[in-house]
C-alpha cells in the first residue's frame, strides 16, 4: 500500500503546476486602442522546457495564416516569457533565424535590427511582449511600455510569419495560434 502511494505521489509531482496567476491571454483585449479577439494560443517549446506562451489576437477569428499575414487590419502577437533560459542573446539568434525562414528581403534589414535593440534589455520570465499592428507600424510594448514603433506592413508579414508562414518556427505552436 506505502508502495502505491508513493508511486501515487511522485505521478503528482510530474504533472504541471497550476498557475494561480492572472490570465494574460483574455479572449478579448485591447491593443493601441483597438479591441481584438484571441484566435489562438500555444507554447513554444525547444527540447523539453516551454519558453514562451504566444496568443494571436485578430478583429475577427481565422484560419487562414496566408491572409493573416497579408492581412493590414489591427493585428497583435503577444509573447509571454515563460523561461529563465531566454536571454537577450538567445533571442536575437531566435529572431535572426526566424526571419531568415520568413522572409528574403534585404530592405527588412535596417528594421529587424530594430526589433533586436529591443531585446538588448534584460529579459525576465514573466515579461510580456505585445507586437501591435494598426496604421502600417508594428507597436512593441514590454510590460505594458512602448520600447518601439517599426513601419511597413511587409515587416509586419515578415514578422508574424516567424510563427505563422510556410516555414513556422514550430508547426504545433501554428496550429495553435490559428485556433486548430
Amino acid at each position: 500500500m506505502r508502495t502505491l502511494l508513493k508511486f501515487c505521489l511522485a505521478l503528482l509531482c510530474l504533472l504541471p503546476a497550476v498557475s494561480l496567476a492572472t490570465d494574460n491571454f483574455p479572449a478579448q483585449q485591447t491593443f493601441a486602442g483597438q479591441n481584438l479577439t484571441l484566435n489562438g494560443k500555444g507554447i513554444r517549446t525547444k527540447a523539453i522546457f516551454n519558453l514562451y506562451t504566444a496568443g494571436l489576437y485578430l478583429q475577427a477569428k481565422s484560419t487562414d495564416a496566408a491572409a493573416i499575414l497579408t492581412s493590414t487590419q489591427p493585428s497583435t502577437m503577444r509573447l509571454e516569457i515563460t523561461s529563465g533560459m531566454i536571454t537577450s542573446e538567445n533571442m536575437e539568434e531566435a529572431v535572426r533565424s526566424g526571419f531568415k525562414q520568413s522572409s528574403t528581403d534585404p530592405s527588412l534589414q535596417p528594421r529587424i535590427e530594430q526589433l533586436i535593440a529591443v531585446f538588448k534589455e534584460e529579459i525576465k520570465e514573466g515579461d510580456i511582449y505585445d507586437f501591435a499592428f494598426n496604421a502600417d507600424k508594428l507597436a512593441i510594448i514590454k510590460n505594458g511600455k512602448n520600447a518601439a514603433s517599426i513601419a511597413g506592413a511587409d515587416f509586419k508579414q515578415a514578422f508574424f510569419g516567424i510563427w505563422l508562414g510556410e516555414k513556422p518556427v514550430q508547426a504545433p505552436l501554428k496550429k495553435a495560434l490559428l485556433g486548430q
